[in-house]
């Protein structure tokens, strides 16, 4: 028999990762305060997390989530149409449906189970899901799922998602998108989406986990930065794991589409309930992104303060205006070894690398958040800056040798 033994092909699969750079590693967290967290024994200033209002810690939000632990205990106990359903689900789902301005809501334990509820729950075999080409992974996958057609265009581009839909004119279509790109903090264009699923009768899905929160008026996100409701995206993904520092996420929209939702989605039919705890911990995290109004300011006052220091040291930037602020070092080695650098300095970033990003685009991926202050800013682009400068002086395997002797 020549089947292929599994130990070989994953030392296979190991080796090949090692020689390309692209070895991943856990880290772990002892401790968090504020932007600080105590990574392996050294205090980091965290600049890659999705806290971008700083509500994680929030005294209120970890007040409602120990409160409403001790009244009804740490689990869901069962799915939502079992027995798992509690009242402080029902209010966080009215509660976002409310912000958002859409007829309903619905919660999910992840965004990851939300998109491949959406995309299975409403393709078939002979249906076509559009997806722009840098759509997150959970995109990609519920296609697979639902065992549709899927079709991608290039990033960004309306008129690709046109000639996508119209190249398949059969069966019923969804374009789905990013609202804001993970890994490149711009926003989708989607008003030119919006007209394109309106002319091709298709579906416009929009994951909004990077903008909800962040962008639009009353953070209210992508859509309505866009100036859409309802009847423009049916459907849209907020996630309660970014800005509202929590778990879990809400599919808010059309109100026959989410009652669909609820009655064939295998991710929410077949699943455990999002503890209450955590439900009302994510309340009160929305509770405070719609009043607090100055979180945002302050956000968007950060986000313009690194883009001008970093623009004037040299970095190359994306096009982004969100708290993700992607600085291009191309290849995976400079990468890895800033991101060294800048640990050795006293700042925790991601080095992000293919196959997640394309080829020859590796990058540090700093996000912004409330919890930041002016003087962390200035102080993570000088030591960008000074880490750069020692990759280019060949320095590269030294940063990596020292970072590991770090840990």
């Amino acid at each position: 028999m020549s089947r292929p033994g599994w130990r070989d092909r994953i030392e296979a699969a190991r080796t090949q990762r090692e020689a390309t750079s692209r070895v991943r590693v856990r880290r772990s967290v002892t401790h968090r305060d504020g932007a600080r967290c105590l990574v392996d024994g050294r205090s980091l200033l965290n600049f890659c997390g999705n806290d971008y209002l700083g509500l994680s810690q929030h005294f209120a939000v970890v007040g409602a989530l120990q409160d409403a632990a001790s009244r009804e205990g740490a689990g869901g106990i069962g799915s939502h149409l079992v027995c798992g359903h509690h009242q402080v689900h029902d209010a966080l789902e009215r509660e976002v449906a409310d912000w958002l301005g859409t007829p309903r809501a619905l919660l999910f334990g992840s965004g990851y189970l939300a998109n491949l509820a959406v995309v299975q729950a409403l393709l078939g075999d002979e249906d076509v899901c559009v997806q722009d080409r840098l759509n997150h992974a959970s995109l990609i996958d519920a296609a697979r799922l639902a065992g549709c057609r899927l079709r991608r265009y290039p990033h960004g581009d309306a008129e690709g998602a046109i000639r996508q839909l119209r190249g398949m004119p059969e069966g019923a279509a969804m374009l789905a998108t990013d609202g804001v790109f993970s890994m490149d903090g711009d926003i989708a264009p989607l008003r030119e989406l919006a007209l394109v699923a309106r002319v091709q009768k298709a579906l416009l899905y929009v994951d909004d986990a990077h903008g909800i929160g962040v962008v639009g008026p009353d953070g209210r996100g992508s859509v309505a930065a866009s100036k859409l409701g309802p009847n423009d995206v049916p459907l849209q993904l907020a996630t309660l794991g970014k800005a509202l520092g929590g778990y879990g996420a809400v599919v808010a929209g059309d109100a026959d589409l989410i009652q669909h939702l609820s009655e064939t989605a295998r991710t929410y039919i077949y699943t455990t309930a999002l503890p209450p705890p955590q439900a009302a911990a994510s309340l009160a995290a929305v509770k405070l992104a719609r009043a607090e109004h100055w979180r945002r300011s302050k956000l968007d006052e950060l986000v313009g303060r690194f883009r001008d220091r970093a623009q004037r040291a040299g970095l190359e930037l994306m096009d982004s205006q969100t708290p993700i602020q992607p600085v291009i070092c191309g290849d995976d080695d400079t990468a890895l070894a800033m991101a060294a650098g800048l640990e050795q300095a006293g700042y925790w970033v991601a080095a992000i690398r293919p196959p997640t990003v394309p080829e020859g685009r590796a990058r540090l991926r700093v996000t912004l958040s409330a919890l930041h202050g002016v003087a962390d800013v200035d102080g993570l682009v000088d030591a960008m800056a000074k880490a750069r400068e020692r990759v280019r002086l060949g320095l590269v395997e030294t940063a990596r040798r020292e970072a590991v002797l770090a840990r």
